[in-house]
């Protein structure tokens, strides 16, 4: 299984037999739209960086609720969250998707705005993969990142949502999160590759490159 990240929160999970891609955005964020054609597609909410499938191919379904969801090999958990730290009062909701291929768990935060709370992080226990937000600003910052880093305690996590060339927000680069963390690689691919090896990790944070 591949993992493949296109900037921002937008990641293609790519099982053998599905295509699934994450928060597309539009081009006024700075990033390339995605050029693929995928079988679902999921939306942690409705803003213009999250939701712009219309810009993708293929004749996807969509997911942008919370719930319990089976979609061919996977089974997908939608966990309602908020976009902020004041429940939603300043940017609304937000979904976390969990993903369970059967192999791997894999969870994406999205716009995730506060720290979980204990009923939603039994949700998020026993992860390969991680992928959480860490720029702040719209999202947890790096310190908040990292606190969760330690509740949730995944094999890998991949930052998101964070300063890059490309992008036009104001919100922090991704050294403002990894150097809290201990285990951190870098690498000059835009993906990874999942394997039984993985599970052997203990909250490396892989930074991929766009």
């Amino acid at each position: 299984m591949r993992i493949t990240w296109f900037g921002h929160a937008c990641f293609l999970i790519d099982t053998g037999k599905t295509l699934i891609l994450t928060d597309p955005f539009d081009s006024s964020v700075g990033y390339r739209v995605p050029d693929v054609t995928v079988d679902l597609i999921t939306e942690s909410h409705q803003h213009f960086d999250h939701n712009a499938h219309r810009l993708i191919k293929g004749k996807f379904e969509i997911i942008k609720d919370s719930g319990d969801y089976e979609f061919r090999d996977v089974k997908i958990s939608g966990i309602e969250t908020f976009h902020d730290d004041e429940s939603g009062a300043r940017r609304g909701r937000n979904i976390v998707f969990v993903f369970d291929f059967g192999r791997f768990r894999v969870a994406h935060l999205g716009d995730l705005g506060h720290i979980p709370d204990e009923s939603q992080i039994k949700h998020l226990k026993d992860l390969d993969v991680l992928l959480l937000p860490v720029g702040g600003t719209f999202t947890i910052g790096p310190k908040e990142a990292r606190k969760i880093l330690d509740l949730i305690k995944p094999k890998i996590a991949i930052p998101m949502h964070y300063k890059t060339k490309y992008i036009k927000f104001d919100i922090a680069p991704v050294e403002e999160f990894t150097r809290l963390c201990e285990n951190v690689r870098y690498t000059s691919d835009n993906f990874i590759d999942l394997s039984e090896e993985l599970k052997s990790f203990d909250r490396m944070v892989q930074v991929l490159n766009v």
